[in-house]
């Protein structure tokens, strides 16, 4: 039984990594041990799970069915093992899908009281700025800024943090006056992730629109936050995401007595399936350590 459960989480990593080695590796099998284990678990399957070539490892139609039908058993049996333990130790390994600039300017700052918490478990971070498939791709919890439009998950608010404009001291040193949303007119902005739009400015119970269309774009946050420090203009951000900034002076706030809304981050879970108890331990920790930014 032992061996049997061996090979079907060996089989569910070779499937998401689409590498026998790097696998083997992640589990501590040879090679050539796991390629044994993948063909006697398709021998007794009585089916064809993986296709092989010499460049990756693909999961034939049989297999990407075996393999969902598969994942939540694995998920509920490591969630049972846990139960039995005690919820002191974590173990097993955690993927956590994240954004690039948030992965590397808001996780990773935090993440090691978690790491250091935690000895036994591995956690994979999944940096990519497109959004993950939760299913397909195989993660266990997702970090996610906005909006959530994704209605096959539950999802957990982390945290609030307002938006705000910021710039570093070298552009505002010759910058033309900065009073009023409608002076962003005369002015270099630097239009990230979320594109050339209206803005709204709101301050006693008025609204200011004012449609910025950016001399520079970057899509990527992590871009156009670094284009602001270099002194090319202005950017909206928020205070968790540029804490580091705005607490050294890199940026400075602008227009810091209108309100510009809100953004939440939320922690993203398949529906229906139960969470890894690694996940919500995760989670409650991230909820803590990023309520003050």
């Amino acid at each position: 039984m032992s061996d049997h459960l061996e090979a079907l989480r060996l089989f569910a990593r070779v499937a998401r990594l689409g590498s026998l080695s790097a696998a083997g590796r992640e589990l501590g099998v040879p090679q050539a041990t796991a390629s044994r284990t993948i063909a006697a678990l398709e021998r007794d399957i009585g089916a064809s799970l993986l296709t092989r070539t010499t460049r990756a490892v693909t999961l034939t139609d049989a297999g990407a069915d075996f393999l969902a039908r598969l994942e939540p058993i694995l998920a509920d049996l490591e969630q049972a093992e846990h139960a039995a333990r005690g919820f002191g130790e974590l173990r097993g390994i955690l993927r956590v899908g994240v954004g690039t600039t948030m992965g590397v300017k808001i996780v990773i700052p935090y993440l090691k009281p978690f790491v250091d918490r935690h000895p036994a478990l591995q956690i994979e971070l999944m940096l990519d700025d497109q959004r993950q498939d939760l299913v397909g791709d195989g993660v266990d919890v997702a970090l996610r800024f906005g909006k959530l439009a994704d209605s096959t998950s539950t999802a957990k608010k982390l945290t609030t943090w307002p938006r705000v404009l910021a710039a570093a001291p070298s552009y505002l040193a010759t910058a033309p006056a900065l009073a009023k949303p409608t002076d962003l007119i005369a002015h270099s902005v630097i239009v990230g992730p979320q594109g050339a739009r209206n803005w709204a400015f709101h301050k006693g119970g008025a609204t200011t629109s004012v449609r910025i269309e950016g001399r520079l774009r970057i899509p990527a946050f992590e871009g156009a936050l670094a284009a602001a420090a270099a002194g090319m203009g202005i950017v909206m951000t928020s205070t968790g995401a540029s804490r580091r900034e705005l607490r050294d002076g890199t940026l400075i706030r602008v227009l810091d007595d209108w309100d510009l809304g809100t953004v939440d981050l939320h922690a993203v879970f398949t529906s229906g399936r139960a969470a890894k108890p690694a996940a919500r331990a995760l989670v409650a920790y991230l909820s803590e350590a990023l309520t003050d930014l």
